[in-house]
């Protein structure tokens, strides 16, 4: 099956009820048993809900991956993962990350013994620096946020599997129609789907994919004993905005394009950061491990002045400043005092998340109108 159709059919079955073409909504907390133990298949939500069990196989199959599994937030899909690693382990992660993951292993999981290296991953050879006994964890965004730096997948693989690291990658800003990692030999996927796959701003969502029965055992065994799941509703909004997940890519691509191009252009930008442009440092892995380049554009003004940024933001018009990304509605945000606030601005500068960074996420409006709405924003 090809991945439009997946995206529509993809692990789905109608409603053995009433052959309800939409998986419907069971809004339930418990279901009935004919004796103790005695049910089918279902018999607490917080274990298992039919809604959310449709969603988990789309998840599944738009990833190429053999289990699903979906979460209260982005976050709480995250936080699973690290609960799979003990005192004392290590993890490797781009320096360059989301600040909300970047706030979880440094304020939480740290204190819990589990210690961070934070390095740059774009030459994937820097990771070996950091291997040793204690590493347990890869952990990778690309393109990442909001630098839209590219990590080689498959370098990466290379090293994790070298030295029996799982890896896991953050796969938000691609999406499975742009980058599937457990093709290129990835262990977990990782989603906000409160981003592209929902791709309605109506939900706050994550998911985890794998392909290992072990790992997806002991995945399931910390969603259902930590509790952080999501309800059917929710799970009834993302599986409705995975099926139109490829055209709607389609149509980021396309205005992200044009975006990238319009800024890189102007008199008054002084840098634009887009995987698509050949000036990028790793356009061409991009190339390689992309079907396109996606909606996200991230760019500062000539002269690097926080002001010049604000005035920007607060003067779009149809593009919304809001926190998120990845709806149909163009947004605009100043990460450093948003998105990635949480990272100290030392650290953050290190990166290049300067206080003068606007970051797009490009929606499916009409190019013209997107185009003169940065056009008299940035004067």
């Amino acid at each position: 099956m090809k991945f439009n159709t997946k995206t529509i059919h993809g692990g789905q079955e109608h409603d053995i009820a009433y052959g309800s073409v939409m998986p419907p909504i069971y809004q339930t907390s418990t279901y009935a048993q004919s004796t103790p133990g005695g049910h089918k298949g279902y018999e607490y939500s917080r274990s298992q809900n039919p809604t959310r069990h449709a969603l988990e196989k789309a998840f599944a199959s738009i990833e190429n991956g053999n289990y699903g599994l979906a979460f209260g937030s982005g976050l709480a899909s995250i936080d699973a993962i690290i609960k799979l690693l003990k005192p004392g382990d290590e993890v490797i992660s781009t320096n360059d990350l989301y600040g909300g993951s970047y706030r979880l292993f440094t304020k939480i999981y740290s204190e819990f013994g589990i210690k961070f290296h934070f390095i740059g991953m774009q030459n994937a050879t820097n990771i070996e620096d950091f291997v040793n006994s204690k590493t347990k964890l890869i952990w990778v965004e690309t393109p990442t946020n909001p630098m839209m730096n590219i990590i080689d997948i498959k370098a990466t693989v290379k090293i994790a599997k070298k030295h029996d690291i799982l890896l896991a990658v953050d796969n938000t800003f691609a999406t499975p129609y742009l980058q599937r990692p457990l093709d290129l030999g990835a262990d977990i996927i990782m989603h906000s789907a409160t981003k592209y796959l929902g791709g309605h701003s109506d939900v706050v969502m994550g998911a985890l994919v794998v392909n290992d029965k072990e790992l997806a055992d002991k995945l399931y065994f910390i969603q259902n004993a930590s509790g952080a799941v999501c309800g059917p509703q929710d799970s009834f909004l993302v599986l409705r905005g995975i099926k139109t997940l490829h055209i709607r890519m389609q149509r980021h691509c396309e205005n992200g394009k044009t975006v990238a191009e319009y800024l890189n252009s102007h008199p008054k930008i002084e840098k634009v950061y887009w995987p698509g442009f050949e000036s990028h440092p790793n356009h061409e892995i991009a190339k390689s491990q992309m079907k396109d380049f996606g909606g996200m554009v991230s760019f500062v003004t000539k002269g690097n002045n926080y002001q010049d940024a604000i005035r920007i933001v607060e003067n779009l018009k149809v593009f919304t400043l809001a926190e998120s990304l990845g709806g149909v509605e163009s947004l605009a945000g100043h990460p450093a005092s948003m998105t990635h606030a949480s990272i100290p601005k030392e650290e953050r500068e290190k990166t290049g998340v300067v206080d003068s960074l606007i970051r797009l996420s490009v929606g499916i409006e009409d190019i013209d109108d997107l185009i003169a709405d940065l056009r008299q924003a940035i004067g």
